[in-house]
Order: structure tokens, then C-alpha cells, then sequence
């Protein structure tokens, strides 16, 4: 485990296009390199960053899937490799058997470090081809901390989140895409709610990575955010536009479970009085 404390850990919030790679890729660049240029060394984008979201049918969805070792994912490590920097991406993955999963990876300058299945199919994910992943949260050491990696609905399971946390992420990362739904006047919304939520009684960090732009009908909500073992918002919230939010964190915070002199979120935790299993390993 890397003993580094401070790290500069942004989001990037741009527009995918649904069906235009070269495009999704030229903004996908542009983001990065202004976020490392704001100091950046951990870097989340979000959820299917290179293809968009909203596949019209099941052959669309695997005409922009590519495997992990395809041309998407050599962009990333090259970048990351030549920058010197962590980037967590989402990506349509293929997989050797032409199966297609809502997939994200963490890659630095030594490759890929570890690639996650989404477990948790969000709405017409579950029919335009999707398949679910089976495989836990990872969670990986590198030389900017000890980071875990899942993917925008997994956040709303504790058990998922909590199995991170237990592995000793000291900062989650998150692609997400959420999509915008109403909300009474004044009130954060619900996604940013349960992040802060997830950050605070597991004492870590997450950095969850949003998308903006409306794409065929479906509006996103734009809610990138970087959230403290506290459970505080340590960025600005720029809700539908375009945005990189950036901030340099403590990562002792996080390897510090104390919350009194007497209390502790891991050790205090009883599972024997639990009684009904939250979710077996395999």
C-alpha cells in the first residue's frame, strides 16, 4: 500500500455522443489533459464514456463495444503512461465470448490494474444486450493510494460499497451516469445524497464521475462530485453543465476509521448480531 497522503483527484464532466467514438474520444482527451493541467493524478470519467448511453437495440450496443485490450483502453494507458497519472474510465467492454458488459477499468502507467463488470444492471441496461458482471468491487494499490472501482448503481447497495471499504479502498472511483429526475425545490439530489452517505459511515473517499448533454430523449443530471470520509462535498457542484472538478484530498483521512476517542466504523461493526447475510462470497 502506497504511504502517499495528499493526491489531486478529478472528475470530468463532459457529453458523450452516442455513436460518434471520435468525437466521445476528442472530449475524453481534452478533459483529461486540462484536468492534469490543474495538478489532477487520479482522474474518473464517467460511465460509458467513449460511446454514450442510450443504444438504440442490442447491435448498436455491440457495434461500440470493444475489448479490454482494444483500441479505447491502449488510449488510456498510453495517456496514462505519458502523463504519469491514474485514470478510471467506464467503457462498453466485449468480452471473448461476444458478450457485452457495462464495464470500467483503472489503468496507470504499468497497464491495465484492474478491470470491474457492473453487477447491478440499471433499467434498459438489463435489455439492450448488457449482461451482469459477477465479479467484486476491486480494489488496487497504486502509487497514488489504494483505490476501489464500481460503477453508478452499484453505489445505491451498502453491502457493495461496504465490501470496498473492508478491502481497504481509501478512495472509491465511480463512473456514473445519472439520469436527471425531478426533485422538490432546494434539495441536493438524491444520487449526490447517497454518496455522501456511502463516504461517511465507511470513512472513505469516492469520487463519482458524471455525464451532461441530453441523448435521445434522456436528460443527465450532471452530478459530479468528489465527497470526504466525512461525508462533505470537497468540490464545486455544477449540476447539467460541463465541468472538471478537481481537489487534492488526505488519504489518511481515510485509513483513519475513528469517528470518537471510543468509536470506530470497522471495529465496531457485529456481524454475529446481524442475523440475515447481507451477501455471500463465492
Amino acid at each position: 500500500m502506497s504511504d502517499i497522503a495528499q493526491v489531486t483527484v478529478a472528475g470530468v464532466q463532459f457529453a458523450p455522443v452516442v455513436g460518434d467514438a471520435t468525437e466521445s474520444l476528442a472530449r475524453i482527451d481534452a478533459g483529461v489533459r486540462e484536468a492534469v493541467r490543474r495538478g489532477a493524478q487520479i482522474i474518473v470519467l464517467p460511465e460509458l464514456a467513449n460511446s454514450g448511453y442510450m443504444f438504440a437495440g442490442v447491435e448498436e450496443l455491440r457495434a461500440a463495444a470493444q475489448p479490454c485490450d482494444g483500441a479505447y483502453v491502449r488510449y488510456l494507458i498510453e495517456t496514462a503512461s505519458s502523463l504519469g497519472i491514474v485514470i478510471a474510465s467506464g467503457f462498453a467492454e466485449l468480452d471473448k465470448v461476444d458478450d457485452v458488459y457495462n464495464s470500467a477499468v483503472i489503468v496507470d502507467r504499468n497497464g491495465v490494474r484492474a478491470v470491474y463488470r457492473k453487477a447491478h444492471l440499471w433499467n434498459a441496461e438489463k435489455t439492450c444486450g448488457f449482461r451482469a458482471g459477477r465479479g467484486h468491487p476491486p480494489v488496487v494499490d497504486t502509487e497514488y493510494g489504494r483505490l476501489g472501482l464500481m460503477i453508478c448503481y452499484d453505489l445505491e447497495f451498502p453491502e457493495w460499497v461496504r465490501a470496498a471499504a473492508l478491502d481497504g479502498a481509501e478512495l472509491v472511483c465511480a463512473p456514473v451516469n445519472w439520469p436527471l429526475y425531478p426533485r422538490p425545490d432546494g434539495e441536493r439530489p438524491g444520487e449526490i445524497i447517497r454518496v455522501q452517505a456511502d463516504a461517511a459511515v465507511n470513512r472513505m473517499y469516492i469520487a463519482a464521475a458524471d455525464r451532461v448533454g441530453p441523448e435521445r430523449g434522456q436528460d443527465w443530471l450532471g452530478g459530479t462530485v468528489i465527497v470526504d470520509p466525512d461525508g462533505y462535498p470537497v468540490t464545486s457542484i455544477l449540476l447539467g453543465s460541463e465541468h472538471i472538478a478537481v481537489a487534492t484530498i488526505d488519504l489518511a483521512m481515510a485509513r483513519d476509521k475513528s469517528i470518537s476517542p471510543q468509536n470506530n466504523v470497522h471495529t465496531d461493526r457485529r456481524p454475529e448480531l446481524y442475523g440475515r447475510k447481507t451477501w455471500e462470497f463465492e
